[in-house]
């Protein structure tokens, strides 16, 4: 048996004369989360759709849980959990007769003592005879996740589940998702939230349908070999917009009274700050975060599209 729950080698799909995944590998080892990142188009779904045999790829080889996507799919289904980007539990029936409902698509036995047991393990018993229509977005995702789990699933692929979710439900959530994850199964997370991305163990980034960046954070970051400097001080936006006629000067955000430059020459933007900054203005280097690795390999890509 392999150590691995997936392992897919470039995967290909085409709608149409749209090529929406390029050449697409990646190995996800038993018992991580694999945060799934890419703006919106970049191929997400379909890769997670693929590797969990919901539909087929047109090229590529893979294996999930150890069995084909090719010619396993129906097994695979089986012993898996998907959830959806988008909310398709029974708005009329309670959270209780949802889980009972999906056990019963299942074929599962015992289904009233696995939906019990599932109630309890998320935090539901309390509002089981609650319409699911009335429940809010942190609620419906954790009745979302339980339905997934009543089958015992040894691989969950999540879409997007906490989009439009308040921080409080979205950490509850990520709690629920690292106790699933010290009980050995394996998750494969899609998000848009970089502080999502960095409670996983891994992540991998597409854009344009291809695999840019996977793996630790840490190696991510490294791998751009990018500088950041922080500048503390007033009229930020005027700084930014002069520090960004320099062609070396790849990209900046402001959070409240703090600038971050970045650029991948240490000493021409050292240069470039002590020339252009007053005394009025504190400057040092930081460590360059996630969100500024993931910009900037968006922004390379981009301009290798339209060249």
């Amino acid at each position: 048996m392999s150590d691995l729950c997936i392992d897919v080698r470039k995967l290909n799909k085409h709608f149409a004369k749209n090529h929406v995944v390029k050449d697409f590998s990646l190995q996800v080892h038993k018992g991580e989360i694999y945060g799934f990142l890419g703006p919106n188009g970049s191929g997400k779904t379909t890769s997670i759709r693929m590797m969990c045999g919901l539909i087929t790829p047109d090229s590529g080889s893979g294996r999930c849980l150890d069995m084909d996507i090719f010619t396993q799919s129906d097994d695979i289904k089986k012993r898996i959990g998907y959830m959806t980007q988008h909310f398709s539990m029974w708005g009329n029936l309670t959270i209780k007769e949802n889980l009972l409902f999906v056990a019963r698509l299942h074929n599962l036995d015992q289904r009233t003592q696995r939906v019990e047991k599932t109630l309890t393990d998320l935090g539901l018993t309390a509002r089981q005879d609650q319409l699911a229509k009335y429940l809010s977005g942190g609620w419906k995702q954790r009745m979302a996740l339980a339905a997934c789990m009543l089958h015992q699933p040894s691989l969950l692929f999540l879409d997007e589940p906490t989009a439009g979710v308040d921080p409080k439900a979205r950490r509850e959530f990520w709690q629920t998702l690292h106790r699933l994850s010290d009980e050995g199964i394996s998750i494969l997370v899609s998000t848009h939230y970089m502080d999502e991305a960095e409670r996983c163990h891994k992540v991998a980034y597409l854009s344009y349908g291809q695999l840019l960046a996977s793996g630790t954070i840490q190696d991510i970051i490294k791998a751009q070999n990018l500088t950041t400097i922080q500048i503390t001080g007033t009229n930020l936006s005027e700084i930014e917009s002069r520090l960004l006629e320099f062609p070396s000067i790849e990209q900046t955000v402001i959070f409240g009274n703090k600038l971050f430059v970045t650029s991948r020459d240490e000493r021409k933007l050292g240069e470039i700050i002590s020339q252009n900054l007053t005394r009025e203005y504190q400057f040092s280097k930081v460590d360059t975060n996630l969100e500024d690795a993931f910009t900037w390999l968006m922004k390379s890509n981009d301009e290798k599209n339209e060249t």
